[in-house]
């Protein structure tokens, strides 16, 4: 490909790249939404509704963002590109590999809870890549508001991350983005968003890129068509790329891959239009690479030089994925063997940066590796709706050997909650390995407290936190580094209520199971033997027939004999039914249930395991005596 001029692009000076990042819940989807409905990007920006970006069914039933994606618009001739990012430490490895594509950030922060666990992590990588901050202090309409502490917490952040003098001198915004207004002070808010508007053509810098040079870009999405095919999205670090240009694409283990551009188009809005040529510094994308990948270069043939790979910190979790093995196995899910699961999880790393996938000794069992559990959820329930069924293990951390002593992952957890609570949100902590770090009490009865956990601390912990704080309190983490292992942890969990019979539930059997615990099922819904059906109150499994009818005999019952009063069943959510496993214990997922089971589905055969655990248990002992 020759070098051509520059002409008819999009003047670089005229390019804003900005990454949107924040703590989960500070308001950031909200502030896209009002940047592109007062950009005119809708005819009718009342039509448009909320959660513009969040178009995913996952992330508009959560709530959260899940994915990095783009967008574009156009204020005072000027093209601010804009990488909305996920807040949820689970999905860093979302931020991290768009984060390159953005000159300036605009770094979100509550006016109430200020900076948070992932609001260091976010601004960490940003300012260790450069980027130009600007704070907007965001949701000033909360009673509890307090912009100035929050920032005075930000500029002690900054003082703590910053790697150039340059970056302790960043603009703030005060916004109330649900209202769609910014302005320079907390109390002096113009009606719309044009003094952020202008803070960020004033303040992050244009591209700085050779646009002479041989055409470079690094891949840092992927998306699909279903008549383009793949498309590679990134930005363009050097040249300029045409369409039918010759590209070749590096960092790939099977080698250089040549390839033509088959379209190439830039964002406007929250659409993708057609372009015939794009400059460096510009946001594309780009179709015609099948083989496209997160991290490579597609760079011009004559000069094939590779950009940096981009980092994505290891996981911390891990669960299997197996082939459903349970006597109700084939009838609910489209997709139920090794080769389908095994395809679809290999094919979710191509996107999914952050996941490890690796073969088991078992065929048909693969090991899962994730950020945190809510990183594993998504996926566990996004495979749950495309038609899969399969069953996963319990979640277990991943240690490191280091110098011949088992170290285990350590995050630091922030928890906001009343006074009133901070004695027992304490003492359910403490029991799972938590050390204080700091305590402060803002002087208006909330309390934020500052722990060091083990990240198996956290599994279970969330759904025991909103119960002790009678859902009045807020928590969050983040991955701080790695220390000894810390020993064992107190377990909440007691025993289960085990069905001893397969068939349907019936009234007169449930009403025997919950004289013995709370349950899990409806009268009515089919079981089998090895499945767990409740919860027993204390330690250890207890068998119930849940199946068990009301023998009949010639004689008239009373009234009170006929009258059968049940307690709703516990309706575990994917999450709670993740924390309730135990080891000897799986999670049945099909597109229409989730069963909780046993992995020895008889009762023989689970007292036979124990058995030879305790004579391996009991030699092991007398080995080392």
């Amino acid at each position: 490909m020759t070098v051509t001029e520059s002409a008819g692009l999009l003047p670089v000076d005229h390019i804003r790249n900005i990454a949107i990042i924040a703590h989960v819940d500070h308001g950031k989807t909200t502030l896209v939404d009002g940047l592109l409905k007062q950009s005119n990007v809708f005819r009718d920006p009342d039509a448009a509704g909320d959660l513009i970006m969040d178009a995913n069914d996952l992330e508009r039933e959560r709530g959260i963002t899940v994915f990095a994606k783009n967008a574009a618009v156009t204020y005072q001739g000027y093209k601010i590109n804009i990488i909305d990012t996920p807040g949820h430490a689970d999905f860093g490895g979302e931020v991290e590999r768009v984060l390159n594509m953005a000159d300036g950030c605009l770094l979100l922060v509550d006016a109430v809870e200020g900076p948070m666990p992932q609001t260091r992590t976010v601004l960490q990588q940003a300012l260790a890549l450069g980027l130009r901050p600007i704070v907007v202090v965001n949701k000033l309409d909360r009673p509890a508001a307090r912009p100035d502490v929050v920032v005075s917490l930000t500029q002690d952040l900054f003082l703590e991350l910053a790697t150039d003098p340059e970056q302790l001198d960043f603009p703030v915004v005060y916004a109330i983005a649900r209202n769609g207004r910014a302005g320079y002070a907390p109390d002096v808010l113009e009606d719309d968003f044009r003094p952020l508007f202008d803070t960020i053509i004033r303040e992050v810098p244009a591209p700085v890129v050779d646009r002479e040079g041989r055409a470079q870009l690094l891949i840092g999405s992927l998306d699909y068509d279903s008549h383009k095919g793949r498309i590679a999205i990134g930005r363009i670090h050097r040249g300029s790329i045409a369409l039918g240009d010759t590209l070749v694409q590096l960092g790939d283990e099977e080698g250089p891959i040549r390839s033509k551009v088959a379209w190439l188009g830039a964002f406007e809005g929250l659409g993708r239009t057609e372009i015939t040529r794009a400059g460096a510094g510009e946001i594309v994308a780009i179709s015609g690479f099948g083989d496209a990948k997160i991290g490579a270069t597609l760079a011009d043939p004559a000069d094939p030089h590779q950009l940096a790979a981009i980092k994505i910190e290891e996981p911390t979790l891990k669960l299997t994925f197996g082939v459903n093995t349970s006597p109700l196995a084939g009838r609910e899910g489209k997709f139920q063997t090794s080769r389908q699961i095994r395809e679809r999880l290999y094919r979710e790393l191509e996107t999914n940066l952050s996941l490890r996938v690796e073969p088991t000794e078992q065929a048909d069992v693969f090991s899962v590796s994730g950020r945190g559990e809510l990183h594993l959820s998504i996926l566990i329930e996004t495979m749950r709706r495309e038609g899969y069924e399969f069953q996963v293990s319990r979640p277990v951390v991943i240690t490191r050997l280091v110098d011949g002593e088992v170290h285990e992952p350590i995050e630091q957890l922030t928890i906001d909650c009343t006074e009133d609570f901070v004695g027992a949100v304490t003492e359910l902590v403490g029991g799972r390995r938590a050390r204080m770090l700091d305590m402060v009490n803002d002087g208006r009865g909330s309390v934020r407290l500052e722990f060091a956990i083990p990240t198996r601390g956290l599994i279970g912990l969330r759904n025991a936190f909103l119960t002790a704080t009678k859902g009045n309190g807020v928590m969050a983490s983040r991955l701080i580094g790695y220390e000894p292992w810390l020993g064992a942890i107190q377990s909440s969990r007691s025993g289960a209520l085990v069905a001893t019979e397969s068939g349907q539930v019936l009234a007169h059997g449930l009403t025997n199971a919950q004289e013995r615990g709370f349950t899990f099922c409806e009268p009515g819904v089919e079981v089998y033997e090895g499945m767990i059906v409740g919860q027993h109150p204390r330690e250890g499994d207890l068998p119930v027939n849940v199946c068990r009818a009301k023998k009949l005999t010639n004689m008239r019952a009373s009234t009170s004999d006929i009258t059968i009063k049940l307690t709703p069943a516990v309706i575990l959510s994917l999450e709670q039914s993740l924390d309730f496993l135990a080891d000897d214990e799986l999670l049945e997922v099909t597109p229409k249930n989730l069963r909780l089971r046993k992995r020895l589905l008889t009762q023989d055969e689970r007292a036979k395991a124990k058995k030879r655990a305790d004579m391996a248990a009991q030699a092991a002992n007398a080995q080392r005596g």
